[in-house]
C-alpha cells in the first residue's frame, strides 16, 4: 500500500446543484479546470435521464459501456479528481436504481441529470496526477 498525506489544513467544501440535461463528467471537470481544483473526492446523490456505465474487462483490458436509457435514481455517487496530463479528470463510480427497484452501476462514463444532482466536493491544497499504466492501459493516480 502506498499513501500520501493531502491535507493537513481544512479542506475547502462545495456544494455543487447540478442542473437538468447536464451532463455530470464534462461539467464537474468543467467545473475543476475553471476553479484550479488538481485534487478532489465527492460524493451525490441526485438521478438522471440516462447514464452509461462501464465495467473493466481485465482480459481485454478495456471498458465495456453498459447504456440504461431511462430514468434512474442516483443511489449512490463517489469518486475524485485527479489531473492527467494537466487536466483535471473526474473518476467516479455510480449504483442506481431502476423502477423495479432493481440496481445496475459500475464505473460512471456518463450520466445526464434529471432533475437535479447535489454534489459535495471536498478539495485538497496537494496535486494528484494519473499516469498511464503500462500493464492495464489505465490512468491510475501515482503518489
Amino acid at each position: 500500500m502506498k499513501s500520501k498525506v493531502l491535507n493537513e489544513e481544512t479542506e475547502r467544501r462545495y456544494l455543487l446543484i447540478f442542473e437538468e440535461g447536464e451532463e455530470f463528467i464534462s461539467a464537474l471537470e468543467k467545473f475543476a479546470e475553471e476553479n484550479k481544483i488538481t485534487a478532489a473526492y465527492f460524493e451525490g446523490i441526485g438521478a438522471f435521464k440516462n447514464v452509461v456505465v462501464s465495467y473493466f474487462d481485465w482480459e481485454r483490458k478495456e471498458y465495456l459501456e453498459i447504456p440504461f436509457n431511462e430514468q434512474v435514481e442516483i443511489l449512490s455517487l463517489n469518486g475524485d479528481i485527479a489531473c492527467t496530463k494537466d487536466k483535471p479528470k473526474v473518476h467516479a463510480h455510480v449504483v442506481c436504481g431502476r423502477r423495479d427497484g432493481s440496481a445496475v452501476g459500475g464505473h460512471l462514463f456518463k450520466g445526464y441529470i434529471r432533475p437535479t444532482l447535489e454534489l459535495i466536493l471536498s478539495e485538497s491544497d496537494r496535486v494528484l496526477k494519473r499516469i498511464k499504466d503500462p500493464k492495464t492501459g489505465v490512468y491510475l493516480i501515482n503518489l
